[in-house]
């Protein structure tokens, strides 16, 4: 017998299927080149979704969800990095716009709810009066205890006087802590821990500039005359900085609610921030040049005492708006320069060392034993005041506040 031909090829039923032996071969054979030739049948692959603002929605939920107002919203979002051009993608001409969607398009857990009376803009600060009261403690007690030393000198020996000056300090600590407790200069809870570097910075003003000019000039000798000039100008200082400082906070909110870009806001706080600071150093010059001719020292250049002040402004600044990390540092680095400076006067009277000591020389005799004062707080305050202009015309560095 020969070989037995191979099957004809099922023919095709009316359905358009092959029928028979060898079906499933048949059909690989058929629709595999109509498969490669026919490749996008489903339904057509989607770039994008339809709808980004329900992507955002979805990201920010627990922040659109807890929020009082389109603002908070707009501020958290570029606290997470979105800008006016971002918006763009979403479809809105800046965050403000897109707040505004996101707030009325998801349901909030509270808002329904019989909401709570909206805590003041100062927690624990009581009204005006009190907080601007307590801002005049330190400056009082500082004056009280200046003027009981200059009206018993001569009368109360070494020991009463020290009690009086400890007393004193006592007293201008408690009133500087209650101070600080409530109105525009409170910090959040948790967001301290530059007491040393504070209290350093106040003790150079009052002992720095004797203690340098002995070092300079071979001791020191250990018997340091006192400036209380300074500290006297910067304690009463302390009223002019807390309403500084609310003016500051109540304008930038007033401004928020009334912006409708980021940039805008921004353009807007700017020359507040730099207006604030300048008002300040206005009443602390003025400040500084009476305690100085009340209580005349060593030193009578209020410039170093100036930048201290606009120093410790300008850090509280920050802290108060939520950015304590840089003013830590910008007084810590102050602190620095003027420890370094009588050690390096000190270093280099060692053999071979004498070059370690002449940028202090260098600053002495161009500025004074002041000069190293207004170098430390005056490049620290400028390091702020750049961050500030940066952070604090943030509309998340407010919303809050």
């Amino acid at each position: 017998m020969g070989r037995p031909t191979d099957p004809p090829a099922p023919a095709p039923d009316a359905g358009g299927g092959a029928t028979g032996e060898g079906q499933g071969a048949v059909r690989s054979a058929v629709r595999a080149p109509e498969i490669a030739y026919h490749p996008a049948r489903g339904p057509a692959v989607r770039r994008g979704p339809a709808d980004p603002v329900k992507v955002l929605m979805h990201r920010h939920r627990d922040l659109c969800e807890h929020a009082v107002d389109p603002l908070e919203i707009a501020a958290g979002l570029e606290a997470h990095g979105l800008t006016d051009r971002t918006a763009a993608r979403y479809r809105h001409r800046d965050v403000f716009s897109l707040a505004e969607e996101l707030y009325a398009r998801v349901p909030g857990a509270g808002r329904h709810a019989p909401r709570a009376p909206r805590p003041g803009p100062y927690p624990g600060s009581g009204t005006r009066a009190g907080w601007t009261l307590s801002a005049l403690l330190p400056g009082a007690a500082c004056l009280a205890t200046a003027g009981t030393l200059r009206a018993t000198e001569g009368v109360l020996g070494g020991e009463a006087r020290f009690a009086v000056t400890a007393v004193g300090a006592l007293l201008v600590l408690l009133g500087l802590r209650l101070c600080l407790r409530g109105g525009p200069l409170r910090v959040p809870d948790g967001t301290g821990g530059v007491a040393l570097y504070v209290c350093w910075l106040l003790g150079y003003a009052v002992y720095g500039e004797d203690l340098l000019a002995q070092v300079v000039s071979g001791g020191p000798d250990g018997h340091w005359t006192a400036a209380p000039a300074p500290l006297l100008g910067l304690a009463l200082a302390l009223a002019p900085a807390a309403w500084c400082a609310h003016l500051f906070t109540g304008h930038a909110r007033h401004r928020l609610a009334g912006s409708h870009a980021l940039s805008e806001f921004g353009a807007g706080v700017r020359p507040l921030l730099f207006g604030v600071l300048a008002l300040f150093l206005c009443a602390l010059t003025a400040l500084l040049y009476l305690a100085d001719l009340g209580h005349p020292g060593p030193g009578s250049s209020p410039v170093g005492p100036a930048a201290l002040g606009a120093l410790l402004l300008l850090a509280r600044l920050l802290a108060v708006h939520g950015f304590p990390e840089p003013a830590a540092t910008g007084l810590a680095a102050a602190c620095a320069v003027e420890v370094a400076a009588p050690f390096l006067v000190l270093a280099g009277r060692l053999p071979g060392l004498d070059l370690l000591a002449r940028p202090v020389d260098a600053v002495v005799a161009a500025a004074g034993h002041g000069g190293v004062q207004v170098l430390a707080c005056g490049l620290a305050a400028f390091g702020l005041l750049i961050h500030a202009s940066v952070t604090l015309t943030r509309a998340s560095a407010h919303a809050s506040a």
